[in-house]
């Protein structure tokens, strides 16, 4: 079956061209989506046009997706996850968590099929593909950190530097001075009894 593309189709060609496909594949899929049209002699005299208005818009779609390439290399997505101590997650980072953190990033409005990528399942920096046509494959930066990472060092930090200013203030550590005078009580109430 000959159809004429309207519309550029992966693995097959861009809008203009003629091709001859399975029966099935024209009539169950390409016609019905509006991908083609069957490639009659007055459509076939109209190619020409939708050639031009393809090319046009390809060029479009090419300088809108190598701004938007480079805007991707630059961008790293930092995510937290529950992970054992060998580094490895309970769960994963999916790649619908990542083009849903990417279009929130970008604003843009990228499906989750453009992500090359299985689940990440490992706490580190991963790159993954983007794949936003053929020509144009940027890799996003992701990083996945355990929780309890820098944020909750800071805590711990500050915990410590609390606990060192209460030694340096009482002459001794504040968990032992409080099991010293528990120690002191339980002293005095058997002595009593």
């Amino acid at each position: 079956m000959k159809v004429l593309l309207k519309e550029d189709v992966d693995n097959l060609g861009y809008a203009g061209e003629v091709h001859n496909v399975a029966p099935g594949y024209g009539r169950n899929y390409l016609i019905p989506q509006g991908l083609a049209v069957l490639a009659t002699d007055p459509v076939l005299r109209s190619a020409r046009a939708w050639r031009e208005r393809a090319a046009a818009r390809r060029a479009q779609l090419r300088a809108e997706y190598e701004a938007l390439s480079g805007r991707i290399e630059e961008l790293r997505l930092v995510f937290e996850a529950k992970a054992g101590e060998t580094g490895k997650l309970y769960g994963s980072v999916t790649t619908q968590d990542i083009v849903d953190r990417m279009n929130e990033a970008l604003g843009t409005d990228l499906e989750r099929r453009s992500i090359v990528s299985d689940p990440l399942r490992q706490v580190g920096e991963h790159q993954v593909l983007v794949r936003l046509s053929a020509e144009f494959q940027p890799r996003v930066t992701v990083e996945v950190q355990a929780e309890g990472g820098p944020a909750d060092e800071a805590v711990a930090e500050a915990v410590a530097q609390a606990e060192a200013e209460a030694t340096e203030a009482f002459g001794e550590p504040a968990a032992e001075l409080e099991a010293d005078e528990f120690e002191d009580e339980a002293f005095e109430d058997t002595a009593e009894a």
